[in-house]
């Protein structure tokens, strides 16, 4: 594997600092009512209906969106630069694999993978460094495979820098977002945007994708 960007550096840094803290935290993201399982579920469901291949979670943390995964009925793993994290995904998940990687230099070979989730897991980078990320996802995707992104929308303001909790991270328009996908390679399936739960500060926004060039079923869905 490269060595991190300083930018990547930082982000591992402050990750391992925190990790069992927030391995607590992220446990209970997906519990009770959840806009967000829906589309977890969604995701789930366009994958496998074009039959069965690896997913990737990049970006996974201590695990437990990997693990919803598995639950879904997906055939998936993690990957995340912060081995901090890694050893407390393996510890808390032990049938699932997880692995030490940067999303942007992946240990896979071209067209491995039938659908990548990056779950929150793009925030930290800043803007002009993220196509290098798209291209990433697309190389290791099948084609017609599907890609699930997880961000923080901007509520009609452009790219907007905040003061994260573990280190700076961007609130992203939904449209400009999908549009630096579209860019890469990447046709919109869907999305869906929600509205900040107690002690949140920020909508939530998603997009469910799929490399250019395979019919959809339909035109995009919408949820705000």
């Amino acid at each position: 594997m490269t060595e991190p960007s300083s930018c990547l550096r930082e982000t591992v840094d402050a990750y391992d600092a925190i990790a069992v803290r927030y391995a607590a935290l992220a446990r209970d993201d997906l519990t009770g009512p959840s806009l967000d399982r829906a589309v977890l579920a969604a995701f789930a469901d366009y994958v496998t209906a074009d039959g069965p291949g690896p997913v990737a979670e990049l970006g996974c943390g201590p695990g437990p969106v990997t693990a919803h995964l598995r639950d879904l009925g997906l055939d998936v793993f993690g990957v995340d630069l912060s081995p901090v994290m890694i050893d407390l995904a393996r510890d808390t998940y032990p049938d699932l694999r997880f692995e030490v990687g940067s999303m942007d230099a992946l240990d896979l070979a071209d067209g491995t993978l039938r659908g990548v989730v990056s779950w929150y897991s793009v925030i930290h980078t800043p803007p002009r460094e993220l196509p290098p990320y798209f291209a990433e996802f697309k190389r290791v995707l099948a084609p017609g495979g599907h890609l699930l992104l997880a961000f923080f929308e901007s509520e009609g303001e452009p790219v907007t820098p905040f003061d994260h909790k573990v280190v700076t991270a961007y609130r992203w328009p939904i449209d400009a977002l999908a549009e630096l996908a579209r860019e890469a390679g990447f046709a919109e399936t869907g999305r869906m945007l929600r509205e900040p739960r107690e002690g949140e500060r920020f909508r939530r926004g998603h997009l469910l994708m799929r490399l250019a060039g395979v019919a959809v079923n339909s035109a995009p869905d919408q949820v705000s």
